[in-house]
């Protein structure tokens, strides 16, 4: 493996050259300045075509140049580029060529000059374009230039013998513009007469014209850049190396030179996504052995300690892990690295809301302060560095603490557009990732489920190739979660299993998708009564350890409805009490809260306890109309009429539950909906009773009123449970229509509704 100097950039020097000769079009300019450039900078990740200019191949100067018309009447640019490189037909052409002809194309120094003027030399005539030795393509050239000077004269030899071969499959093209009979490998061999097929030709260059081409040779640099990017990529994506790269980063790490310390870092990266802790351990520490040798990089201790916690913390090693990025502070405070310690504090406060048990003598020794205070400092710390992504990130993190604790909506509102705004000024596509999830999260709290949708959806068409792989896996549940609360869950299954499997190569995010789609499944087996199914799936689930306590609660919330519909509501009631005790003030959740309330009403409700439920049911209203959770709001409402129908407030129950009916069809959730024209079934049925008790026979056309609105809804609240398959529900509705039916006296429907309702008995009963 070469230092720097490989066929691909000769071939690239003697682009330039034709380009300094002012043979180049102005309109082909920009062209052939991309495609130059491209090959010198690092790698760019968005640059959809970054293989093709990692080692550009032979066919690929071709399929560039050939489309460009050359100054030169009728000659095209790679007619030019064949004539330059096959101008160099010699070792020593090419040792002209690097020394004499490319330090041409160079601006002379300011001693040059004055060297040239005191020597009484005429000033050079105009000999096309000069490159600025300051400029990316005069560095390029003096690069190159020095790389030559100090080859071995055996690295020469063989740097020419591979230009043979990188040239070779464009002989045949050149010869025929050219009508010229120069052998194909050394133009020597003419002098002597002999051709490739000679002892001497065999000897020196082997059989060349039978060898397989390669595109290119790999270089020290070119290594460099590879992984350089892959690392970006890997950081970037939160992915793993593909399979396809492995090969090349192979024939780096079999090479015969060293390779590049960065590819132990890589291979860190690779091994902490796929799960492989000791492998993580040990390129981890290997790395940074490597570059603690360097007196560059030896400020790199503070990061290698941030990294082992973050990797302490993966392994559930969370005292070493908090130990370690404590001693990480501390080094960057006394080096006053500004950066490491924003991140480091970041991490600790991400680290906290996720662990809280393990941060409590972090927070007592007030390192961190309270939450409210980190972010401040967090965010100041961030405009003074002018670290953007941490400055977006610490905008979304103040907006969701504001929206768990319940504060004011315009100013989780205000944070969001804050952190947009940072997000779109300074070009951070990877942190749009959770400031959209946020923001989907807030429109469906506040009962805007289309704007949820759309966040969504828009998300995964303008950043779903540019996010990483955990934000995309997480906003694409998200996306079904909505599908599968309208009933849809076989399009909502088919959006989680269509996740490209390259992106769940990660250990972690392949965890996360199994759980995510454990989730949909669940619920739709909840709905159906399917007790086996929903047996395993839970035990399934409750096995996966998952860090975010959001995604472990609905698991929890899964639980407890599965339990209510079996009618053990003993148990129920232990599990609201246990989900309670399991919340904390890290990880405390306005919107849990509200829930449980809900959860413990309704349990109260079905277990004939109404009375002491209405307290609950007006504290969970109370606390959602103050944080403006409004999906909350009208599922407490939902609680609330069901507590006055049995505290025999048909006409107040009524009434809540037309008044918020609107809004609950515009939350697209067809449980919530369902159960609200139920409880519209119950009430009116209940008023139409309150008529005949009070009234008797004289208000039969006010009952009728009631009895015919009661009916509506039951067909309402029929098509709602028939959308998400809860066929408990409509067993449910089918009996109240069956005796509504026989109230009426309509003994035929009322026969017809009830055997309604063993069908559906039966066909359960079948698909159990």
């Amino acid at each position: 493996m070469t230092r720097y100097l490989t066929p691909w950039r000769i071939a690239l020097l003697c682009l330039v050259h034709i380009y300094t000769d002012g043979v180049v079009p102005n309109s082909s300019a920009i062209h052939i300045l991309q495609f130059m450039t491209a090959g010198l900078f690092p790698l760019d990740p968005t640059d959809k075509e970054w293989d093709k200019h990692y080692l550009p191949g032979i066919k690929g100067f071709e399929e560039l140049l050939s489309k460009h018309e050359s100054s030169v009447p009728g000659r095209t640019l790679w007619d030019l580029f064949l004539k330059e490189i096959w101008h160099i037909n010699s070792l020593d052409a090419l040792d002209t060529f690097m020394s004499e002809t490319m330090p041409s194309l160079l601006m002379k120094t300011r001693e040059q000059l004055i060297q040239e003027r005191d020597s009484g030399l005429a000033p050079p005539r105009d000999e096309g374009i000069k490159l600025a030795r300051t400029a990316p393509m005069g560095k390029f050239v003096r690069k190159t230039q020095m790389e030559y000077t100090r080859l071995q004269f055996s690295d020469s030899v063989n740097l020419w013998n591979e230009f043979v071969k990188y040239r070779l499959p464009t002989y045949h093209m050149w010869a025929r513009k050219n009508a010229a009979e120069q052998s194909p490998i050394d133009t020597n061999l003419d002098a002597f007469g002999l051709d490739t097929n000679s002892d001497l030709s065999r000897v020196v260059y082997g059989r060349v014209e039978e060898e397989e081409v390669e595109d290119g040779k790999i270089s020290v640099k070119d290594a460099e850049r590879l992984v350089e990017f892959q690392v970006e990529e890997l950081q970037r994506l939160g992915g793993r190396v593909p399979e396809s790269m492995r090969n090349q980063l192979r024939k780096i790490l079999t090479a015969e030179s060293s390779s590049p310390n960065l590819v132990h870092y890589l291979e860190y990266l690779d091994s902490w996504r796929a799960g492989d802790y000791t492998s993580a351990f040990d390129s981890l520490h290997r790395y940074f052995d490597y570059t603690m040798h360097s007196t560059v990089d030896r400020s790199a201790y503070q990061f290698a300690l941030l990294n082992l916690a973050i990797i302490q913390a993966d392994f559930e090693c969370y005292k070493e892990a908090i130990s370690a990025v404590q001693e990480a502070v501390a080094i960057a405070r006394e080096s006053q690295d500004m950066p490491c310690l924003n991140f480091c504090m970041s991490w600790l406060y991400h680290f906290g809301k996720a662990f809280p048990e393990h941060m409590r003598e972090v927070r007592n020794s007030g390192m961190l302060g309270n939450e409210k205070e980190g972010l401040a400092f967090l965010k100041a710390k961030a405009k003074e560095t002018d670290s953007w992504a941490l400055l977006s990130t610490t905008m979304v993190s103040e907006a969701k603490l504001d929206m768990q604790q319940g504060e004011s909506l315009p100013s989780i509102i205000e944070s969001l557009v804050k952190a947009a705004h940072v997000n779109l000024t300074k070009g951070l596509t990877t942190a749009m990732g959770p400031h959209m999830q946020l923001q989907s999260t807030l429109y469906s709290r506040i009962g805007a489920t289309h704007l949820a949708w759309l966040t969504s959806e828009m998300f995964l068409h303008c950043y779903g190739d540019k996010c990483t792989n955990d934000d995309f896996v997480r906003m694409t549940f998200k996306n079904s979660q909505i599908l599968a609360q309208k009933g849809n869950y076989k399009q909502a299954l088919a959006r989680m299993n269509k996740v490209d499997p390259e992106r769940l190569r990660s250990f972690k995010t392949n965890h996360e998708w199994s759980y995510y789609s454990g989730l949909i499944q669940l619920r739709r087996q909840i709905c159906r009564d399917d007790k086996e199914a929903v047996e395993h799936l839970t035990s399934q689930l409750q096995s996966v350890q998952l860090v975010d306590f959001d995604m472990r609660i609905q698991l929890a919330f899964h639980t407890i409805e599965n339990t209510i519909r079996q009618g053990d509501y003993g148990r129920a009631l232990r599990m609201v009490e246990q989900a309670a005790h399991s919340m904390q003030p890290e990880n405390f959740d306005v919107h849990t809260q509200i829930k449980l309330l809900n959860l413990k009403a309704r349990i109260l409700e079905k277990s004939g306890h109404a009375e002491r439920g209405f307290s609950l049911a007006m504290r969970a209203a109370h606390i959602a109309y103050r944080a403006k959770v409004l999906l909350d709001l009208w599922e407490s409402i939902c609680s609330l009429a069901a507590v006055l129908i049995n505290m025999r407030e048909f006409e107040a129950a009524i009434e809540l539950i037309e008044s918020i009916m609107p809004q609950t069809l515009e939350t697209e959730d067809s449980a919530l909906i369902a159960r609200a024209y139920s409880l519209l079934v119950d009430g009116n049925m209940g008023k139409a009773g309150d008529l005949w008790t009070t009234h008797g026979p004289e208000s039969k056309h006010a009952q009728k009123e009631y009895i015919n609105r009661a009916l509506g809804y039951i067909d309402s609240a029929y098509e709602a449970y028939e959308e998400i398959e809860d066929h408990l529900g409509q067993r449910e509705m089918m009996a109240k229509k069956a005796t509504v039916m026989h109230l009426t006296g309509d003994l035929v429907l009322a026969n017809d509704y009830a055997a309604k309702y063993l069908d559906l008995r039966r066909r359960r009963g079948a698909e159990t």
